[in-house]
C-alpha cells in the first residue's frame, strides 16, 4: 500500500471512531496549555543553561530528534539535553561492548542506570523539566499534551501491529503509559498500554492522565 493511501485510511479511521467535539476541545486545550508551557520554558531555559555552564558543559542545552508523529509522519522533537554529546553513538558502542546493555535496551528501549545521563540531566529528568521544550511541538500541532509516546523511526519495526493503531493519535508529552508503569514496563507492555489509549481516548481519560501526571511528577515516581 502506498504511503499516501495508508495515511488517508488512518485519517478515515480517526474520523469514524473519534468525535469531532473531542478533537476540537483537545486542540483548544493544547493551544492554551502550550502557551502557558512556553512562558515557563523561558526561565527554565536560563536555569538549565546556567546549570550546565556551572558544571563546565558548554554544549547546546537543546536536543532535537526525528520521531514518528500522527499518521506516521516524522517531525523534529525538542527536549532539553539530558545526556552527553553524541549519546546515540555512545549507546551503539556500549551495546557492542556489553551484551547485558544490548539486551536491556532491546527489551525496554532504554537503560535503567544510563551512564550517558549527565548530573544536570538526571535532575531535569527526575523533575520532568527536560520535557518542556515539547510545548513548541504542541503549539505547532505536531504533538498533544496527552497522547502516546513519540516513537523513534527505528522502533517502527518493533512496534509490529500496534503501530497502525498508535499513530492514529498525535504523540503526547504525557500519556497512558507514563502514568501506568513508565520505567517499570518493557516495550511490549508499553505498546499494549498505548494501544488501549488510542482505542479509548476521550476527554475524561485525558483529564485522568493529566491528574495522575501531576501526582507522579510531584512525588518523582518513575521519571528515569
Amino acid at each position: 500500500m502506498k504511503e499516501e493511501t495508508y495515511v488517508e485510511s488512518l485519517d478515515l479511521d480517526v474520523a469514524n471512531n473519534i468525535s469531532l467535539l473531542y478533537l476540537i476541545v483537545k486542540r483548544i486545550v493544547d493551544l492554551i496549555g502550550s502557551l502557558f508551557g512556553l512562558l515557563i520554558l523561558i526561565p527554565l531555559t536560563i536555569f538549565v543553561k546556567l546549570s550546565y555552564v556551572v558544571t563546565g558543559d558548554f554544549t547546546t542545552i537543546f536536543f532535537t530528534q526525528d520521531r514518528i508523529g500522527m499518521n506516521g509522519k516524522h517531525f523534529k522533537l525538542y527536549k532539553f539535553r539530558s545526556m552527553v554529546k553524541d549519546a546515540d553513538k555512545v549507546l551503539e558502542r556500549m551495546m557492542d561492548e556489553d551484551p547485558d546493555i544490548y539486551w536491556e535496551y532491546r527489551r525496554y528501549k532504554k537503560l535503567k542506570n544510563d551512564p550517558r545521563i549527565t548530573k544536570v540531566g538526571r535532575f531535569i529528568r527526575t523533575t520532568s523539566i527536560d520535557e518542556f521544550p515539547q510545548f513548541i511541538n504542541v503549539l505547532k500541532g505536531e504533538m498533544s499534551i496527552v497522547g502516546p509516546r513519540p516513537y523513534l523511526p527505528k522502533e517502527k519495526r518493533d512496534m509490529g501491529e500496534y503501530y497502525k493503531t498508535i499513530v492514529t493519535c498525535k504523540p503526547g508529552i504525557t500519556g497512558y503509559w507514563q502514568v501506568n508503569g513508565r520505567s517499570g514496563t518493557d516495550f511490549i507492555k508499553r505498546l499494549v498500554l498505548e494501544e488501549y489509549y488510542s482505542n479509548n481516548r476521550d476527554i475524561f481519560l485525558d483529564m485522568k492522565i493529566l491528574i495522575k501526571t501531576f501526582l507522579k511528577v510531584f512525588v518523582k515516581d518513575g521519571a528515569n
